[in-house]
């Protein structure tokens, strides 16, 4: 007994902290103390600690050495060589819709999931994409710098050449969940509704009331267009000069999606030569914009600074969400979402949903 409890003495210690070393590491980049008690709340039941290092790749490369797992943030991007160096890496995870900040095709080469938010802030997307349809076509940030600047008598002249909203038509570039959530939203308005997208089928568009079309007939027809396109290879520059020539000269577009899916140049001559009346823009393809960037000084554009997700609620829920996506993989099972769901079907890991990924209600 007392050889017991000099052993007991000199080896607790050891025994406290090994009791107290994650089962699960999860690197992610940032400052070293970032609060991550949100994701937190689903990771700690399962024994994983989040690692946080410097925001660069061969910081990167380093930690994910013995990593399980890696939460990606947007910045840097997380390449090819980032995950190949992860001998353990059994996730990714994003707490975003858009995955164009993680190389997709290098983790699914390597049976990776990667998850993302498709279903977090769509309302709040929706409503951003709303606002700029609205504010664009009654040129509201054109009529606010009139009144400040004392020409309260030129501001309803300015509206006489532009036509009432209703019966205009309103046509979407890609028709995923937030394109639906917007056609909810402008049906009460009275637009006719267009959409086109090869990946969706065209039951689920006339279900909202939008009619499938091609994209050429998309430019021609359509009064406002919003572009919900994801920066994937296979969007990229989906709008390019010959598209922004198609479209009617009094038609605006706008963009709540991805910059890089369309060529910023084209759309800046476009504006410049009247080949569209104006656009409101979410998105840029190089952000933060540069000071020097022609669209900054024409008053046919609104701006926002990629804040079409933000409101109260985005932070608490898509970082809960990414600790849960992240628990559910790293405890053996099936994420809720899945932008790479061909490996899951190899995997090992439980499918617990009585639905298909494709189809499930997290995707």
């Amino acid at each position: 007994m007392v050889l017991w409890a000099q052993d007991c003495a000199t080896v607790r210690p050891n025994l406290w902290r090994r009791q107290h070393v994650a089962r699960y590491k999860i690197v992610t980049t940032g400052p070293g103390n970032t609060d991550h008690s949100l994701e937190m709340e689903t990771l700690s039941q399962i024994g994983a600690e989040i690692v946080e290092v410097p925001g660069n790749d061969d910081d990167l490369i380093k930690a994910v050495a013995d990593a399980d797992a890696i939460y990606a943030k947007g910045r840097p991007r997380v390449t090819a060589k980032v995950i190949e160096a992860g001998k353990k890496l059994k996730v990714v995870s994003l707490g975003s819709v858009g995955v164009d900040s993680v190389d997709v095709h290098a983790a699914t080469k390597l049976g990776i999931p990667v998850t993302n938010c498709p279903d977090t802030f769509i309302e709040e997307v929706a409503d951003h994409a709303m606002t700029l349809i609205l504010a664009s076509w009654r040129r509201l940030v054109v009529q606010d710098q009139m009144v400040r600047k004392g020409e309260w008598t030129k501001a309803r002249p300015m509206l006489y050449q532009f036509p009432r909203l209703m019966g205009m038509t309103l046509g979407f570039i890609s028709f995923g969940h937030v394109a639906r959530a917007v056609a909810k939203r402008a049906a009460p308005f009275g637009f006719q509704m267009l959409a086109y997208d090869p990946y969706i089928e065209e039951l689920v568009m006339s279900g909202h009331d939008v009619q499938p079309v091609g994209l050429d007939e998309l430019l021609e027809r359509s009064d406002i267009i919003s572009m919900h396109a994801p920066g994937t290879k296979d969007a990229h520059h989906l709008m390019k000069e010959p598209h922004f020539r198609k479209m009617k000269k009094t038609a605006l577009f706008v963009n709540t999606g991805r910059g890089s899916t369309v060529d910023e140049s084209a759309m800046i001559k476009a504006l410049q030569e009247g080949w569209i009346a104006g656009a409101g823009l979410d998105v840029m393809e190089t952000e933060p914009v540069g000071h020097n960037n022609p669209l900054l000084g024409m008053d046919n554009v609104i701006l926002t600074a990629h804040v079409a997700s933000a409101s109260s609620r985005f932070d608490i829920a898509r970082k809960r969400r990414v600790g849960a996506e992240l628990s559910l993989v790293l405890s053996g099972k099936w994420p809720r979402a899945c932008v790479n769901p061909s490996v899951l079907e190899k995997s090992n890991l439980e499918r617990w949903q009585p639905f298909s990924m494709e189809r499930g209600p997290g995707n």
